[in-house]
């Protein structure tokens, strides 16, 4: 009896005390650390009443016609708000025996400024009983509490539960009753700081958790990033202890903080404070840029690099391709958002054959399946570098404390061109990736030719010439080289050969180049020789001159001194052909008459009736006075030929004219030889 007029005590001098701080109905009860847990939990009921602070407003589950139950219509308490608050809010009987009884005041204060009636209608339950009080037929005054009893007879040491319906004028509210039976608890410290640790890296800590409460602790953890808990979910008998491991690994430098959350199969939630900050450690690679020699393409060149680990952890690296994760992660959803387009391209045609053939529906689900582990696939995939030009070896893997570790980097070139490429490596301990940019030249074949420019000088029209050319490899791999056609007219008169080939290391190749050409004049040709894997083409240059055949006469000019009309005179004269090639000629006599030949004196007295020609006038076509034997031919290289010159003058003239030479293939008029002579009247 005592103890229940001490328990009603206690209750009325905390309803005072709390009244000022309700809450609305609905608000969340702070989440509890383990310690506050433990403390809660091993409280009596009496003293967990006496330790409540915060009274929330309790649950409206209907409202009333106040006209049906009183001539006071009207209150200052808002709708929001309960005439009567309740305190405590919720009823929590713990730490109890069975068979036993125990009493909790349950306090209604009037709210309103006028006086109101209130009740508690009683639910039947074997393990709840109320005790109204005596005046419970009264109006309860403005301000006043009245007070309620609520008798708790448990059966066994379980949990309870319970609802008080409280009906005033105007609505009515519940009350809820929990009775906690036995209850786990976990021995979890409050928070737990991990201090500075290394960015990317997984620091733990190991809790050795023991059950301390008085039943089978079933749980399970939810706790957020970078922080992880294993295991995760568990069981633990009463008395037993279980080791948790708690990891804490940043990804960005600074401090984290977050909450580990046990949830227990009661209901109950606990949380533990997590601290920790990240910091980037003195990893670092010997130097940020590479470059590797000039190496010829289908060959290899090597350089190494050192990741130097002056910290007291295990470094775990990557190389990747991408500087950052968000670049990565952009980039593995440009990957999976492909493949979704390619799904629906497939799927929407194969609904088109299922219109005609609906028995092919069975194979959307193969579609979608296989697009979801490829999908899967590209999520799961690290993006290491594995490049064909530059590799990386190992591309993975560890470096130990304060020591180094070496990474060799292959050069493969296909090409002879300039590559660069920036590779990034992700490693523990760093919260950026360390950049290494990669500089290599790869190289063709080099071969050059024995010189530059070949002078061939002067060259016979028509006459074949042979040279000779000598290609090298000043390199280390086979240089595969073709002649590119020439394009001009000159360039298709020079034959190479061979015009393909291979010129091993350190090899040569005899090019013999024959040149023949009916083209005369200066030239300069420029012939390329491609060579597979070189992206400039190795140059030679020929340039000299074609000239046609050289000749002369034997004799300066050619003198008939004074002649007479119709009587005939020959000179003899020979042409001389000094060059190496034969040549064709015609021979004629500039200024020379193109009419009938002339007359000599003698068929002029044999043909009496042709009248004399001195007595004539001139005849109106000049009559051709000159007869050369032969008037053409061919004269080998370096011969002659005799020519015989036969003037028969039909014309009172001074002559003065040219022996001619026409030459074919050259030109006409190459040369000639004077001819002179006087008319002299016989």
């Amino acid at each position: 009896m005592m103890g229940s007029i001490l328990l009603f005590l206690v209750g009325q001098q905390m309803f005072i005390k709390c009244f000022v701080r309700a809450r609305p109905w609905g608000c969340k009860e702070r989440q509890k650390h383990p310690s506050e847990f433990l403390k809660e939990m091993s409280l009596t009921t009496e003293e967990r009443l006496s330790s409540t602070r915060v009274m929330c407003r309790p649950q409206v589950t209907e409202l009333l016609d106040m006209g049906e139950t009183t001539h006071q219509k009207y209150s200052t308490i808002d709708l929001d708000q309960t005439l009567f608050q309740p305190f405590p809010s919720e009823i929590v009987f713990q730490n109890y025996d069975a068979c036993e009884v125990y009493e909790v005041p349950l306090i209604l204060r009037n709210n309103d400024k006028i006086p109101r009636l209130v009740k508690i209608v009683e639910e039947s339950s074997p393990y709840f009983k109320i005790i109204s009080p005596n005046d419970i037929c009264n109006k309860v005054a403005p301000g006043v509490p009245s007070t309620f009893r609520i008798l708790f007879t448990p059966e066994e040491n379980k949990d309870y539960s319970h609802v008080l319906t409280c009906v005033t004028e105007r609505e009515k509210f519940i009350v809820p009753i929990k009775a906690r039976g036995a209850r786990a608890i976990l021995d979890f410290p409050d928070e737990l700081n991990f201090g500075v640790c290394p960015v990317k890296y997984s620091t733990q800590k190991v809790l050795l958790v023991r059950n301390i409460g008085n039943r089978e602790a079933v749980f399970h953890i939810q706790i957020g990033s970078p922080f992880s808990a294993e295991p995760s979910v568990g069981t633990i008998n009463v008395g037993d202890t279980v080791q948790m491991a708690v990891d804490f690994e940043p990804l960005v430098l600074g401090d984290h903080s977050e909450k580990l959350i046990v949830n227990y199969d009661t209901g109950e939630k606990v949380c533990v404070n997590l601290y920790g900050a990240g910091a980037d450690m003195n990893i670092r690679l010997d130097k940020n840029s590479l470059i590797i020699e000039k190496t010829f393409i289908s060959l290899s060149n090597q350089r190494s690099i050192i990741i130097h680990n002056r910290s007291n952890i295990i470094a775990h690296f990557q190389w990747k391709v991408y500087a950052t994760q968000e670049e990565e992660d952009k980039e593995k959803a440009r990957l999976c958002n492909d493949l979704s387009k390619e799904e629906e391209k497939k799927t929407e045609a194969l609904l088109q054959e299922c219109i005609l053939d609906p028995s092919l529906r069975e194979h959307l689900s193969v579609i979608s399946h296989a697009f979801r582990n490829q999908r899967q696939i590209v999520q799961a995939n690290d993006m290491l570098f594995f490049g064909s030009i530059f590799v990386i070896e190992p591309v993975e893997g560890d470096v130990w404390p304060n020591s180094t570790a070496q990474i060799g980097v292959n050069f493969n070139p296909r090409e002879a061109r300039l590559y660069q490429q920036t590779i990034y490596c992700d490693i523990s301990g760093r919260e950026s990736r360390l950049p290494l940019r990669i500089k290599g030249e790869g190289m063709g074949p080099k071969i050059i030719f024995n010189f530059d420019v070949l002078d061939i000088g002067k060259a016979f029209v028509g006459s074949i010439h042979s040279y000779e050319a000598i290609l090298s490899n000043k390199g280390s791999i086979d240089a595969l080289f073709n002649l590119d056609p020439p394009t001009t007219p000159l360039g298709s008169c020079f034959i190479f050969n061979p015009k393909e080939g291979i010129v091993e290391p350190s090899g040569l190749q005899t090019i013999q180049i024959s040149f023949s050409s009916n083209i005369l004049g200066h030239f300069k040709e420029e012939f390329l020789f491609s060579v597979n894997g070189s992206p400039e083409p190795v140059k030679l240059t020929i340039r000299g001159c074609v000239i046609g055949p050289t000749f002369h006469f034997n004799v300066p000019s050619l003198d008939f001194g004074d002649v007479s009309f119709g009587f005939p005179r020959t000179l003899t004269c020979s042409l001389n052909n000094t060059s190496l090639i034969p040549m064709t000629f015609k021979l004629r006599v500039a200024g020379d008459g193109v009419g009938e030949p002339s007359v000599t004196s003698l068929e002029q007295s044999l043909d009496i009736n042709k009248p004399s020609w001195k007595n004539e006038s001139p005849p109106a076509i000049k009559p051709r006075e000159f007869t050369i034997n032969p008037v053409s031919g061919t004269i080998r290289s370096q011969g002659f030929a005799a020519i015989r010159v036969t003037l028969c003058s039909n014309t009172v003239q001074k002559y003065q004219m040219a022996l001619v030479v026409d030459v074919e293939g050259i030109g006409e008029e190459v040369l000639a030889l004077l001819i002179t002579a006087r008319y002299r009247d016989s």
